[in-house]
């Protein structure tokens, strides 16, 4: 039986999440300095907003406004996905980076994905009264 999750902090998506920040903050240190203020912040800004949002969705009353908070997560991964492949254009990260990031963000999109599902289909059993 899988254990209950009773904060955010239990969910493996959020946990996927935080590696991935702490992954793209130590691979933002070698980027130029003239990108403090411009690649550098953005991504890391989009990468915090993954799970800070599934946090934040967690931790609201309903169903609804939990998926809204997924919502701008995946959004934000897809973010993260999109300033990945600049950076790597501009040769600030090699292309085997990417290719670990772009795995780790697949597998927390899959995560988030099927996150939504779920609530999707207990926000469904919730409106049919069952």
């Amino acid at each position: 039986m899988a254990e209950a999750i009773r904060s955010f902090r239990d969910l493996g998506v959020w946990q996927k999440g935080i590696e991935l920040v702490v992954e793209c903050y130590r691979l933002t240190e070698g980027f130029p300095k003239s990108e403090l203020y411009g690649l550098t912040s953005q991504l890391r800004r989009a990468v915090v907003s993954v799970p800070t949002n599934i946090a934040e969705g967690r931790g609201r009353r309903s169903t609804k406004s939990y998926l809204h908070f997924l919502d701008i997560s995946y959004g934000s991964l897809m973010e993260v996905e999109t300033l990945i492949e600049i950076a790597v254009r501009l040769t600030f990260i090699p292309a085997d980076a990417r290719e670990s990031l772009l795995t780790r963000t697949g597998e927390i999109g899959r995560m988030l994905n099927g996150l939504v599902n779920s609530l999707e289909r207990k926000l469904t059993a919730e409106d049919s009264g069952s």
